[in-house]
């Protein structure tokens, strides 16, 4: 395996580029996919929620062979670089039909290509995650490769949010191309001195269709790319002589018996489900609760605030434990979410407040617990001597998808159910179906924070304890390879 010192930014960075192409993909379905069905095609908010669900589950079935097959296979370019290869295209293919949908669309056309998406993605993010874990044995630089995938990731964030207000703007009519970035500013400037309230056309959150479609190519640019980097500037670890291999059943067993590996698991759950209840009906509280717009801008901000926290974000992981900084997180993000139900149409400058400190602890919220899985990983391996990555990551991976495909479907299937009409907005809703769009955005994710909390207090696997982990398994290779010499 790679050194646990010598490790270079080259690589590091290089690896991480995956992620941003990856933010890509996952921006639209959680924002723009449930307008776009539910109101510009016309199906219904609830049913569109239970085929996010549903779509999802598949994994059920994807995920563990996947991450069982880059465990074991053995190919003259590594395990877990043929997966990129077979990943893109049919992850491309998948975005298009989902995207950019032509003819008539129906629920078992967005099934299909649901599941063809989610295929694609699974196929690339499940090695590609396993592939960095196995890339150094520190603590520390553990973090680091995990910070430069969450900094490609945000940027990608960013990318994606910067593309619907370019779509937004140039739709406004009399906007050339050398005028949308001038534009762009005087958004970002109009969310904090009120203009943009006034300033700002009402139809441009009811472009879904042509923003999706941009995304779409941006996609179909950007993964190709980035999979070319990693796949050319990085190598994979050889072969370890500690390396065990074992049947899923068995491998997965092991895998359940590892308490903090269980705790992970279910504080992963937790978050992302809370999370993804949110962001299921955050255009929807963005547009019709306070009333702004300019969906494009509002995540612009969000994710410039993210970008610039993980630097942070690393560093108070490494002075306090990755574990109390993501408790800190957690904190900081259910005390946003409370004050959010106190807005209303108009408060458009305390709004882009709340969200900016939201937006800057979304790093947290996804850098820390990746980070603090790679370092489970080796409790696995102190235990049994068992190189099992990439089964850690396929489980870990398909907690977080089910977490936000449930969390995404189910507040969507709530606010329909109770009468929130998708495509008449709040004029054409009940009054109870309002009231849940507002109690789902800003109290639902905090009862799902409160709970992961608890099972954060007392995290076991502290800096030094795993230390102690790391000395154990080098103390274990060195006999080993004594007897193999």
């Amino acid at each position: 395996m790679t050194s646990k010192t010598n490790l270079p930014l080259k690589t590091i960075y290089s690896h991480g580029t995956v992620g941003l192409p990856m933010a890509v993909y996952g921006y639209p379905l959680a924002i723009w996919i449930p307008p776009h069905y539910a109101g510009t095609l016309g199906l219904d908010i609830a049913t569109v929620g239970l085929i996010l669900m549903f779509a999802r589950f598949t994994d059920v079935v994807t995920d563990p062979i996947i991450g069982e097959l880059s465990d074991r296979w053995r190919t003259p370019i590594g395990r877990r670089k043929p997966w990129l290869l077979i990943g893109v295209p049919v992850m491309i293919l998948g975005c298009f039909q989902l995207y950019s949908p032509s003819g008539e669309v129906g629920i078992l056309y967005l099934l299909l290509w649901l599941t063809v998406f989610f295929l694609g993605a699974t196929m690339i993010m499940l090695p590609h995650r396993a592939w960095g874990a196995e890339m150094s044995t520190d603590y520390h630089q553990r973090s680091r490769i995990t910070a430069a995938r969450e900094f490609y990731y945000l940027t990608g964030l960013l990318f994606a949010a910067m593309v619907p207000m370019v779509i937004e703007i140039m739709n406004d009519g009399g906007v050339g191309v050398g005028e949308v970035f001038g534009k762009m500013w005087t958004d970002a400037m109009g969310a904090f001195t009120g203009d943009i309230m006034n300033a700002t056309p009402t139809d441009r959150s009811a472009l879904t269709g042509p923003v999706l479609t941009a995304l779409a190519w941006s996609i179909a640019f950007l993964l190709p790319a980035a999979a070319m980097v990693c796949l050319i500037f990085v190598k994979e670890p050889e072969k370890q002589i500690t390396e065990a291999r074992v049947p899923l059943k068995e491998g997965i067993a092991a895998i359940l018996r590892n308490g903090p590996m269980k705790r992970i698991l279910l504080i992963v759950l937790l978050v992302h489900f809370g999370e993804s209840f949110r962001n299921g009906v955050s255009f929807f509280f963005i547009s019709e609760i306070v009333g702004i717009p300019t969906i494009g801008a509002a995540y612009f901000f969000y994710f410039v605030a993210g970008l610039v926290a993980i630097p942070f974000w690393l560093a108070l992981g490494r002075r306090i434990g990755k574990h109390k900084a993501f408790m800190s997180t957690l904190l900081t993000v259910a005390a946003v979410s409370t004050a959010n139900f106190f807005l209303d149409i108009g408060d458009y400058l305390p709004f882009f407040l709340l969200f900016i400190v939201k937006g800057f602890c979304f790093g947290g919220l996804h850098y820390l617990p990746i980070a603090m899985l790679a370092d489970v990983v080796d409790v696995d391996s102190a235990r049994t001597g068992g190189k099992r990555a990439g089964a850690y990551f396929s489980i870990f991976g398909f907690s977080e998808k089910i977490a936000i495909a449930v969390g995404t479907g189910s507040s969507l299937f709530l606010i329909g159910t109770l009468g929130y009409d998708a495509s008449a907005g709040v004029e054409g809703s009940t009054g109870l179906g309002v009231l849940a769009l507002r109690l789902v955005y800003c109290f639902g994710p905090v009862v799902f924070y409160g709970l992961a909390l608890k099972l954060i207090w007392n995290y076991p696997l502290t800096p030094a304890r795993h230390q102690q982990l790391r000395e154990r398994i080098a103390r274990r290779d060195a006999r080993l390879a004594e007897k193999m010499a």
